[in-house]
């Protein structure tokens, strides 16, 4: 099992980062493999339309995006780790998964998603609900764990006090490992569900 961690935070080694540790270590002892990208000081720019993606396989900026779909097409679970900016991802994120999830040239279904909120007080479930949204609409199942995937923090370092929090990201890896190996299993055995040809409807009067 492969699993890849997007880190969101500009500050590698915050409370954002202790989240993400939490399920490192449960994916270690599970024997998961991982592989973090830490893009929150990176400069990710927003979708632009281009459709290069298209075109070409993969998005027209070259940056973290393309080196992300390279690794999440051998994984079997992704991810995301953001800390709450107005009660939602931050800016990086966003533009990050807005681009990677549109350019990827291959089938993510069945892939496992897995996203982590931290805040220091509110917004938290709004921006959980927000990355889940990237995962529902590309045929991944979405892990769930004791309680919304929540960490809280507000000085660096001070998520290592949540001891819920903490707990909620062992027993979330703990799932999602559960959940990656069922689905190995179930693909081996039945495959992947049937695909229809997409329908695309645009409401207009």
């Amino acid at each position: 099992m492969k699993v890849l961690i997007i880190n969101g935070s500009p500050r590698a080694n915050g409370n954002t980062d202790i989240a993400l540790r939490e399920m490192e270590k449960v994916f270690t002892e599970e024997g998961v493999e991982t592989k973090r990208l830490n893009i929150g000081t990176q400069t990710i720019h927003g979708c632009v339309a281009c459709n290069a993606c298209a075109r070409t396989g993969k998005c027209g900026f070259d940056d973290a995006v393309n080196r992300a779909a390279d690794i999440l097409r051998d994984c079997d679970g992704l991810v995301v780790g953001t800390p709450v900016y107005f009660a939602s991802a931050n800016g990086t994120v966003v533009a990050f998964l807005d681009r990677l999830f549109y350019s990827v040239p291959y089938d993510l279904t069945m892939k496992v998603g897995a996203s982590v909120a931290v805040a220091r007080r509110g917004g938290a479930s709004a921006t959980f609900d927000g990355l889940n949204k990237y995962f529902t609409i590309s045929g991944m199942p979405v892990v769930s764990s004791q309680y919304w995937n929540s960490v809280h923090g507000c000085q660096p370092g001070e998520a290592a006090q949540d001891a819920e929090g903490l707990q909620t990201m062992r027993t979330l890896a703990r799932n999602m490992t559960f959940l990656m190996k069922s689905i190995a299993l179930g693909r081996q055995k039945y495959g992947l569900p049937e695909r229809e040809a997409r329908v695309g409807t645009n409401f207009i009067r």
